[in-house]
């Protein structure tokens, strides 16, 4: 039964976007489904010169992995050390409260200053989407470690690096996993906001911006569907890791 109801709004959703469609009767803004259908079914087909939906995909799925492994590569070990060091976390904390509620798409003016046109400018976009997220998880899971492991880990004569791999690490693990699931979702969204700058080529991002230049409302919709199902994939893949790898935290999903 609740496969059934999971269905039942995207049906929904459907028919009142062919309804309105067929009320406006006008392409340029609205669409029939049909005809976004269409662009979908046919993932392999250049579309006005930009390449395909499946090869601008793979380009921001690509970018995003990359900007948002590097983040979780500095992310990760800055929270360990200001979840366990009160000297770290005084010193850094100050600076990360002052910067972690500017969205990433403010950094765009700077990330093309900085870096210029390019690759490097989308990964640092990416990169801030991404670090913020996994960070405050990071400093939230290792000081919600029960203070009893650790003196049981102590008084077997545990060193620092012991304590940090065997038991720190393993149990502020889900809190760093969600802050991964969280993280990732805003780097998908800040890839397609940085692949709109000027002077990109590629990605779903730029094809967006792109058709909308030649009024091609039905390929803007497809790419905003493409985005939605891959992060919605994506999602779902990291939300079974959860469930799979941290099953003694007795999650039900």
């Amino acid at each position: 039964m609740r496969w059934y109801l999971k269905i039942i709004s995207p049906v929904l959703l459907l028919v009142a976007w062919e309804i309105a469609a067929i009320a406006v009767n006008n392409e340029f803004i609205l669409p029939r489904v049909g005809s976004v259908f269409v662009v979908l079914l046919q993932p392999t087909k250049d579309i006005l010169g930009s390449g395909s939906l499946l090869d601008n995909a793979i380009i921001s799925l690509t970018r995003v992995v990359s900007g948002f492994l590097l983040g979780i590569v500095v992310a990760i070990p800055i929270g360990i050390g200001m979840g366990r060091v009160r000297w770290i976390n005084d010193m850094v904390d100050p600076v990360i409260e002052l910067i972690r509620p500017i969205p990433p798409i403010a950094w765009i003016p700077l990330a093309l200053a900085w870096f210029k046109i390019g690759l490097a400018s989308i990964l640092f976009i990416i990169f801030i989407g991404s670090f913020f997220p996994v960070l405050l998880n990071t400093i939230d899971g290792v000081r919600r470690v029960n203070r009893t492991w650790i003196e049981t880990a102590y008084m077997y004569g545990a060193k620092e690096l012991q304590l940090l791999v065997k038991v720190i690490i393993p149990a502020a693990a889900p809190t760093i996993w969600t802050g991964i699931r969280v993280g990732f979702g805003i780097a998908w969204m800040s890839v397609v906001a940085a692949e709109m700058l000027p002077g990109t080529t590629s990605g779903l991002g730029y094809l967006i911006m792109y058709s909308y230049n030649f009024g091609q409302v039905q390929v803007i919709i497809a790419g905003m569907i493409v985005i939605g199902i891959i992060g919605l994939g994506i999602d779902i893949f990291l939300k079974e890791v959860e469930r799979r790898k941290f099953r003694w935290q007795g999650l039900e999903r």
